[in-house]
């Protein structure tokens, strides 16, 4: 998408999201491994992409969004109020870039372009965790 790619990409991620929570539900270390492997993956991925196009962090380049919002609404209850809280939270973290996430992204190839959405991700899983723990969602 020529605009809001990052947006367009944490949509993408929804169903994915779905389907790795679902799987947490019967089997939380696979899903834990799937996690992680999808992680690597996209920074495999990002790095080859970012040599074809011979850009740093170009916006075609989504996979970051989809592997970072898996991590904000891990094995979170599917529900469309925390699911909506997780896509806010994460596209807020996102382009936000709090610390360290602006010092990730400058890290080279396809690392820095998955890690900072990864700090996202963080972030959103623990304020998702801290909002479901107040009664909040």
């Amino acid at each position: 998408m020529p605009i809001f790619p990052g947006t367009v990409g944490t949509l993408v991620a929804i169903p994915f999201s779905l389907g790795l929570n679902r799987l947490a539900e019967f089997s939380p270390p696979i899903a834990t491994i799937a996690l992680v492997g999808a992680i690597f993956c996209a920074i495999a991925l990002a790095t080859k992409a970012a040599r074809l196009l011979q850009q740093k962090d170009p916006g075609i380049i989504v996979v970051d969004e989809i592997v970072g919002f898996l991590l904000g609404n891990f094995s979170a209850p599917m529900t469309l109020p925390v699911m909506l809280a997780s896509f806010l939270l994460f596209r807020f973290f996102d382009i936000a870039k709090v610390f360290p996430a602006s010092q990730l992204e400058r890290i080279p190839h396809g690392a820095g372009i998955v890690l900072d959405d990864i700090m996202a991700g963080i972030y959103t899983l623990a304020a998702v965790r801290l909002l479901l723990m107040w009664g909040i969602l």
